[in-house]
């Protein structure tokens, strides 16, 4: 048990009302808008007051671009697994690879059976999911010969011709509580997705367990079980209870059950659209920033060099530009210090440049005899992590830019959007290492001092001039927003107002990702040598 590694992802449960038909779909745009991975939708096809789930998916997936669907779960029982897993795999082709599947075995038989369904037993309903289970996998397995062929209890399919193949590797993510349901989750699925609110103290330990030995006992490896939650709650600006108080504390406890439980994939059951932006804009951040430096000091404890391709993995937005900064130093120890600054590449989008890169002043030589504790390297490593967030968001931004040159987005909803991103809260003028990681850390580490760049200016005063090279970068880097703002706010009154919003986007992309190579290559040894208090 315990953390599976799995990358963190979070999501919205959404209610399909059909009251407002318009409305749900507004909230599944506003939540890609806002940064989240995953929207998800209730599967009750037996309820007059919902509209039907694979259809408000299909809309759904026309209206997006990025963001990936689900049914939350899909309700099996009124879903022959044949036409359900051609229904997926269609719309995972026609949304470019973004559908996954939820599927629980069913309930609520009162009105399934209202609806031309059978009423099963717990037992009959593991084996009719197990079937169906065979029956989608067939379905999507094109390279197979024959056709489909699955002579079921529940499920009879006698030859029929397999296709289409998804466009990706669709998720079959099980709602499951009870041992069977658990046993088949880590045999034959790729997911577990139960709610928070169904379950009591320790059944995400207890499960876990009855998930990895049912998954060994099949010949898998645990972690090819990803472990998902719905979550529910309410903010405030007073904890009272778990999931209730503000968003440091829904991130602490997020972070507890990724790090302990195991759960990678959070999902906000809302149709609150201040909750939707709160959560993806202060909370899940947050949970990653928690999560990337438990990770980050387990693998500084293993002390695992970093490999040039691991660092190459990290993507930021590029195109032909200028040769590239110096190479970043290697920092003291190199058999012993894993973190590794992230290079910049050297490509630059705008003709317009903002500072003289050649006249940045370098940090002392580290001392090559010196040895790093895990944890130190660790703090460093949260540099990185932090810094991986903002270069996230920028690719978001460069996305979000798109939708409004398409339409999708007019420039009111982009400004508001962009307000909520890290990259435009942070005060640049305090660091952006300071303000995103230590707002978190402080209350997870007891984290006193604030200041990191005045922590380091105690710690050596050599390094002053790159501080305050560092802090003159921020005030540009302020400005550079500002001038995003200016582009969008006259979209709508310039008659060329795209290209001057995206060469406003391209500077800042510029400026930022030679901003934070640069903050890494001069700040990661000396947080290591000097710690965060």
């Amino acid at each position: 048990m315990g953390d599976y590694g799995h990358p963190l992802a979070f999501g919205a449960f959404l209610t399909p009302g059909n009251a407002e038909p318009g409305r749900v779909v507004g909230l599944a745009v506003l939540a890609e808008q806002v940064g989240f991975d995953l929207v998800t939708f209730q599967d009750h096809p037996y309820q007059p007051a919902f509209l039907d789930t694979w259809t408000l998916m299909s809309f759904v997936a026309a209206r997006t671009g990025t963001v990936r669907l689900a049914a939350n779960v899909t309700n099996l029982p009124l879903r022959p697994p044949a036409v359900l897993a051609r229904s997926v795999a269609s719309l995972d082709l026609l949304s470019g690879g973004r559908v996954e599947l939820g599927l629980g075995a069913g309930a609520f038989w009162e009105a399934i059976e209202a609806m031309g369904g059978r009423r099963l037993s717990p037992g009959q309903g593991v084996r009719a999911l197990t079937e169906a289970i065979d029956v989608i996998r067939q379905v999507w397995d094109v390279e197979a010969r024959g056709g489909v062929r699955v002579d079921g209890e529940f499920h009879r399919v006698v030859g029929a011709k397999r296709g289409p193949a998804p466009a990706h590797d669709v998720g079959i993510w099980l709602g499951a509580y009870k041992p069977r349901m658990l046993a088949l989750t880590g045999s034959r699925a790729d997911g577990w997705l139960p709610s928070l609110g169904y379950l009591q103290p320790g059944d995400l330990g207890r499960g876990n367990t009855i998930i990895d030995d049912a998954a060994r006992e099949a010949g898998r490896d645990p972690a090819d079980v990803r472990r998902l939650l719905n979550v529910t709650g309410r903010f405030a600006t007073v904890g009272r209870g778990p999931l209730d108080g503000p968003a440091e504390q829904w991130a602490e406890e997020l972070a507890d059950l990724a790090l302990s439980d195991g759960i990678s994939t959070f999902i906000l059951g809302s149709d609150d659209p201040e909750d939707l932006r709160r959560f993806a804009a202060e909370v899940a951040p947050a949970v990653r920033e928690l999560v990337a430096g438990e990770r980050a000091a387990g693998a500084a404890a293993a002390v695992t060099p970093a490999t040039p391709e691991a660092v190459g993995a990290r993507a930021t937005p590029g195109g032909a530009g200028a040769q590239p900064s110096p190479a970043p130093r290697p920092p003291a120890g190199a058999g012993s210090f894993a973190v590794v600054p992230t290079p910049d590449d050297g490509v630059r989008r705008s003709a317009i440049r903002v500072w003289d890169e050649a006249t940045r002043p370098t940090g002392p030589a580290p001392d090559p005899a010196r040895t790093y504790p895990p944890h130190d390297q660790a703090g460093a490593q949260h540099l990185i992590d932090v810094h991986d967030g903002l270069r996230a968001e920028l690719t978001r931004l460069y996305d979000l830019v798109e939708q409004v040159g398409a339409g999708l987005v007019d420039a009111g909803t982009a400004r508001s959007h962009i307000n909520t991103m890290t990259i435009r809260q942070n005060k640049w003028t305090l660091g952006t290492y300071c303000e995103s990681y230590c707002r978190v850390v402080t209350t997870h580490h007891t984290l006193e001092d604030r200041g990191i760049f005045p922590h380091l200016r105690r710690g050596d005063d050599r390094l002053a001039p790159v501080l305050d090279r560092l802090e003159q970068e921020h005030h540009a880097i302020h400005d550079v927003l500002e001038r995003v703002d200016r582009a969008l706010v006259a979209f709508v009154s310039v008659s060329d107002g795209m290209a001057e919003l995206r060469a406003a986007v391209d500077l800042l992309s510029d400026t930022l990702l030679s901003h934070l190579a640069y903050e890494e290559r001069e700040l990661v040894e000396p947080i290591a040598r000097l710690g965060l208090h």
